[in-house]
């Protein structure tokens, strides 16, 4: 058996130690102090927003049964031959909630791209 000419790889330089990343972006992936601070300042802006959010949402539901008790006269309205509260319950809120999540979603995407923005340098 004969043995050819052994296969060299070529390469275009060697590495010694480990790659460092340049920027922002390699303190977020190194997970440095300045990493842990942008990325609490991201989960930080997340949670505003969906508190915010849920606030449009549940404020308003919440404060319909307090409305209601505090002037009955107003459940009595009809409209339609349907009473005024199960109008906003079963047909009024259904587009609100469409809007709200819609608006969630582009502002959580504005978020993240702001946040990607500020990492990419």
């Amino acid at each position: 058996m004969t043995t050819g000419p052994t296969r060299v790889r070529v390469v275009l330089a060697e590495r010694h130690g480990s790659r460092r990343l340049v920027g922002t972006r390699a303190e977020v992936e190194e997970q440095t102090e300045v990493g842990e601070v942008l990325l609490r300042g991201l989960l930080r802006a997340q949670l505003g927003l969906s508190l915010r959010m849920a606030g449009l949402v549940v404020v308003p539901l919440a404060a319909l049964p307090l409305l209601l008790a505090l002037l009955p006269k107003l459940g009595e309205i009809s409209v339609l031959g349907i009473r005024l509260p199960w109008l906003v319950l079963g047909l009024l809120v259904y587009p609100v909630l469409v809007v709200v999540g819609w608006a969630y979603v582009r502002l959580a995407e504005r978020t993240e791209q702001d946040f990607a923005d500020i990492v990419d340098d």
